[in-house]
């Protein structure tokens, strides 16, 4: 793993192409509501002990990564889209929208309330989770 000296952020390599983007998670929830802040809190609670785990803010979106970025968090109005990574299909009624990419697919799913942190979904995370950490 290596961090950029500019920016901060963690990357897979060394001098890993990328843009520079200084800012502070705080700032993409300034117009969002308290129940989203302490959404993302507790999701991040949730993963914290999922090892190497490091998150930082981009322009719009906080990136997590462990050997290669595996959630992109977008905070919205009324809930935090997810978004995770793998080459296999993945069906569940969690999944709102797919994306597909030349050698991967990309799964977005939103959750609104802090009880939608279930099982369930730490088993959709997890298989981004892995997919990137291979």
């Amino acid at each position: 793993m290596w961090t950029c000296n500019n920016c901060k952020r963690v990357f897979k390599s060394a001098n890993q192409y990328h843009i520079c983007v200084e800012k502070d998670i705080g700032s993409l929830f300034l117009d969002k509501s308290d129940e989203i802040v302490l959404l993302f809190d507790a999701l991040v609670t949730k993963l914290e002990r999922w090892q190497p785990n490091v998150y930082s803010a981009c322009v719009n979106t906080i990136v997590f990564t462990n050997t290669k970025t595996w959630l992109v968090v977008k905070p919205m109005k009324t809930a935090l889209d997810l978004k995770i990574y793998s080459n296999d299909h993945i069906d569940s009624e969690l999944i709102k929208t797919r994306s597909k990419y030349p050698n991967k697919m990309a799964y977005h799913i939103r959750i609104k309330s802090e009880d939608e942190i279930d099982d369930n979904l730490l088993e959709l995370l997890r298989i981004g989770y892995d997919y990137a950490n291979k």
